[in-house]
């Protein structure tokens, strides 16, 4: 190799590695919303309701609906402004939509207070596409680590979101939880701060590899392996946010847990969440991708079953942790599998048909997560998970076998 060649390369990961430091601590401002939003939008929406409590999770719907806008309008805004300052119109929506949840708890605004969660969730849905970004603007080599730097990000969300909430919570009492919503409006700011520093290589949109024709998307979407991959990802996704939504109500209102408790719980799940991810792409390599979205359902199954064996503290916080493990495995699995369905140039219309139904399947659990523990209780939201991951580990064992066959 030449030493022009040499120090291009050096000059291309010296880069890199910049912008994915930016990046990553970007994510890591941004991807607090996630749980800031979870530890106290449940028990504030409950709040602002009269004596029908079923709608207590509906912000909560909003920001995944929020999400899944977000998953589409960061594409457009990418193509129109750059992907830099795509990221600075997500962040700015974000800090939006935290002064305008803020504004509705002053009024007592239910609805007000839910759309300002769609904002948010919005703003989470640009911020989802950092790791993609830090990816294409690393060369081939350093791809894999400048994704695990993201994923870091997500663990100081984790640790940074339920510690702003209990020292910002207070901040404007008698209105609980205020000053947490109006936090997120300087973390926004900050994250733009780094935005600015980026140097994003300019991409231009990969034609057709290698002369192959583009399928049809009905014909990519109605495969074994796409359907068990979507299937299990759903499954994976809607069930944390089903428990993780109900959870702080069941803990608060119906164990009498304090909201500080309650807010912990959240900040253990979200780190059990991203934590897992710097081994579980090397598990996916050891193991195969099939294998490790059954160990996470059966993880699922397993955090159910803690759930279901009482309502003490370690109940709820173990389940929650074991939430976040399952649906690290399950739906990184789940995604990988996915991927494998498609060519690379069929990726943006079979990415964008999977994330429309994912997000929808996971504003419906949101939603529901409310009105069935208004309902029904807690034991309940934990009954559910048996069915939908029993299905789920018969789709993926049976893909399992046929992989098999076909290898043989």
């Amino acid at each position: 190799m030449s030493t022009g060649t040499v120090e291009g390369l050096e000059r291309e990961l010296s880069a890199a590695r910049r912008n994915v430091s930016l990046l990553m601590f970007a994510q890591a401002l941004l991807g607090s919303s996630g749980p800031i939003a979870f530890s106290v939008g449940g028990l504030a929406g409950y709040d602002l309701l009269g004596p029908d409590k079923s709608l207590a999770t509906a912000p909560l719907t909003g920001f995944n609906i929020g999400v899944a806008l977000g998953a589409v309008l960061v594409a457009i805004a990418a193509r129109m402004l750059g992907r830099a300052h795509g990221f600075i119109v997500g962040a700015l929506v974000g800090a939006g939509g935290g002064l305008l949840a803020a504004i509705a708890l002053f009024r007592s605004d239910f609805w007000l207070f839910a759309a300002g969660f769609v904002l948010i969730g919005i703003s989470s849905g640009f911020a989802q596409k950092i790791r993609f970004a830090a990816a294409d603007a690393s060369p081939s080599f350093y791809k894999p680590r400048a994704i695990s730097w993201i994923l870091a990000g997500g663990v100081i969300s984790a640790v940074l979101g339920p510690q702003v909430v209990i020292f910002t919570k207070d901040l404007f009492e008698p209105v609980l939880f205020a000053g947490a919503f109006v936090a997120l409006a300087p973390l926004s700011l900050a994250a733009i701060v780094l935005f600015l520093f980026l140097r994003l290589p300019d991409h231009k949109a990969a034609g057709m590899a290698g002369g192959e024709a583009v399928r049809p998307l009905r014909e990519i979407v109605l495969t074994q392996r796409f359907l068990t991959g979507m299937f299990c990802g759903i499954s994976s996704y809607a069930l944390m946010t089903f428990m993780m939504t109900g959870a702080p109500l069941a803990m608060v209102i119906g164990c009498g847990f304090s909201p500080e408790m309650a807010t912990l719980g959240i900040q253990w799940h979200v780190l059990a969440m991203f934590a897992p991810s710097f081994v579980t792409g090397m598990l996916i390599q050891r193991l195969g991708t099939e294998k490790v979205v059954a160990a996470g359902l059966l993880i699922l199954m397993g955090c159910a079953a803690v759930a279901h064996a009482g309502i003490a503290l370690w109940n709820f916080w173990g389940a929650l942790i074991l939430l976040g493990i399952g649906w690290n495995f399950g739906f990184i699995g789940a995604t990988a599998i996915v991927a494998s369905s498609y060519r690379p140039h069929e990726a943006d219309k079979v990415q964008g048909f999977h994330d429309i139904i994912l997000f929808g399947a996971v504003a419906l659990a949101s939603f529901s997560s409310g009105k069935v523990f208004n309902a029904y209780g807690w034991q309940t939201i934990n009954l559910v998970f048996w069915p939908i991951t029993g299905v789920s580990l018969v789709l993926v064992l049976l893909l399992l076998v046929r992989s098999r066959r076909a290898a043989a």
